[in-house]
């Protein structure tokens, strides 16, 4: 019994010195150590906007918070009124279109479907005083507000339906003596919400950011390097970097993970050559919507249903709305595996007026393929729904959703859709046959937030597996481990055979060799000794 027990504890021993002899630590990356160094240190304000006697004063309108910015900040409005930001486009360029301006004052989506007409509210996320229609002055100075990007006392926010108005509750002072960098909540307030709720739209941006750890988002994490979205969105002269696939077409001036961590970021040299195909975002994010569901379909077509005449909603079990009467039937996922397509930085968007060409409309294209050299394989939040559509004239329709009050042919008001179609296309300038139907609809959103540790990475098995790989659905290349090719595969079954052969003939000759070694050196003749003929005869 004793010594059953002893010889365990020596196994046990033996086998802990033999892993602590073979274990060697990882060695530290130097190029990663440099960068958290350098986001370690925060920018200290060179001015505390607290001791300007300029902002000590009761402001009776936000106009009047930009005009006391302008008055030290002379040229920064200039700035400010040549961004995307404020015009809501862009010029574009699209093979086979030309050049054109696009964003968000002609281009639809797969949500709210467009700002058009609906300025009043959509306007909530946009950087300016006043936009109430689509006839917004974009040259008036004034209406630039400051406060929504550089408020850093976290009390401004936009009122609800107030044409891009605080909310009358703000303490303009207050907030006019708190300006500085953007954080997280500034660029949240929008981008978190965007698409009429927390993480409705992107499913890799959202609240729990602002207080998140390290297994929701490396670079955002409390506990981690904690940074804001301006460290890698920088924005001199306020041109931002970085820009959402769904509103730009070109790829210029995008915020990339090389630009922070070069092109070889890791030990492994396989690992840095699977970066000319694959994006770092497809193993370094496994899985979005992390804390909060996402929103991953929308049918606008379930819409307008009343009880007792009146709208109303239902939630799913996370407390979600999966029913609206105002937007339709809505699904929900948290903690969800991306989809992957190729995509080489260019992309297309359905403009109000574009023709339906096909059963399911796409209302923003990626471009790319396995055979374009510039395509990378990204993962993507790919949405899907219904929209309204003109049987006749086969285009989407920009219906009225909001409006003041019933009557007045908005949707949300009235419940119908003839009406709300027909004074959305009026308010637009697009022609509308007065007959409509409901249309599939698909919208694709690259993810570039929510990265996790390394360990939790995608491994190669994930994706270089015979069935249920993450790449199962991309096809048209070969991949190692997941495909088959009959001459590749012909070739490799030979290339293992005659390398089985190589080192069974090798080990052959090798024994033969010895064999005949030993026999010589028995055949070797000891001169001194007189038996040794005798050995040979033998």
């Amino acid at each position: 019994m004793y010594k059953s027990i002893i010889i365990v504890i020596v196994i046990i021993i033996a086998t802990l010195v033999a892993v602590n002899i073979s274990h060697e630590d990882e060695p530290a990356n130097l190029k990663l150590e440099q960068l958290k160094q350098k986001y370690a240190f925060k920018a200290v304000p060179s001015v505390d906007h607290h001791k300007l006697g300029v902002l000590h004063k009761k402001f009776e309108t936000p106009q009047e918070v930009t005009e006391t910015c302008l008055t030290c900040h002379t040229e920064t409005h200039k700035e400010v009124m040549a961004s995307s930001h404020w015009n809501w486009d862009r010029l574009s360029y699209v093979k086979g279109k030309g050049v054109y301006a696009s964003g968000k004052k002609n281009v639809l989506n797969n949500f709210c479907i467009g700002a058009n007409s609906n300025e009043k509210s959509c306007a909530k996320c946009h950087i300016g005083f006043g936009m109430d229609s689509n006839h917004y002055d974009f040259s008036n100075a004034r209406n630039v507000d400051c406060m929504v990007c550089h408020d850093n006392s976290e009390e401004y926010f936009k009122g609800s339906s107030m044409a891009g108005y605080p909310d009358r509750t703000v303490n303009l002072e207050n907030v006019a003596q708190s300006v500085g960098l953007p954080t997280r909540n500034n660029c949240g307030s929008c981008h978190f919400f965007s698409g009429g709720g927390n993480n409705v739209k992107h499913g890799d941006l959202e609240v729990s950011q602002l207080s998140c750890d390290r297994e929701v988002d490396v670079h955002m994490a409390t506990n981690g390097m904690n940074m804001e979205c301006v460290a890698c969105h920088t924005a001199p002269n306020h041109q931002m970097k970085g820009k959402l696939y769904t509103v730009s077409t070109n790829n210029i001036n995008r915020a990339k993970c090389q630009d922070c961590h070069t092109t070889t970021p890791h030990f492994n040299d396989v690992l840095n050559r699977h970066g000319s195909k694959i994006a770092c975002q497809t193993c370094h994010i496994p899985e979005y919507a992390k804390v909060n569901s996402t929103k991953m379909s929308w049918n606008w077509s379930d819409a307008g249903k009343l009880k007792d005449g009146e709208p109303y909603s239902v939630e799913d079990s996370l407390g979600n709305h999966s029913y609206l009467s105002i937007k339709g039937s809505f699904d929900w996922q948290r903690n969800v595996k991306p989809e992957y397509v190729w995509f080489n930085g260019t992309a297309e968007q359905y403009r109000l007026g574009d023709s339906i060409t096909t059963d399911v409309v796409k209302m923003n294209t990626l471009h790319g393929s396995y055979n374009d050299r510039n395509s990378k394989i990204i993962p993507v939040k790919i949405h899907r729904g219904d929209q309204i559509y003109d049987t006749e004239y086969m285009r989407l329709i920009q219906p009225l959703l909001y409006g003041d009050k019933k009557g007045d042919s908005a949707y949300w008001n009235d419940f119908n859709w003839e009406t709300a179609a027909k004074k959305g296309m009026e308010i637009a300038g697009q022609p509308y046959s007065g007959k409509f139907d409901f249309i599939k609809t698909e919208s694709y959103w690259p993810l570039n937030h929510m990265v996790s540790p390394k360990d939790k990475a995608l491994s190669c098995v994930d994706c270089h597996t015979r069935t249920g790989g993450r790449l199962e659905n991309l096809t048209g290349f070969y991949l190692p481990g997941r495909d088959t090719n009959k001459t590749l595969d012909t070739v490799g079954k030979w290339l293992l055979i005659f390398a089985v052969f190589g080192v069974v003939s090798h080990a052959g000759l090798r024994i033969g060799q010895d064999i005949k070694n030993n026999r010589y050196k028995k055949q070797v003749i000891d001169h001194n000794k007189e038996e040794q003929p005798d050995r040979l005869d033998s």
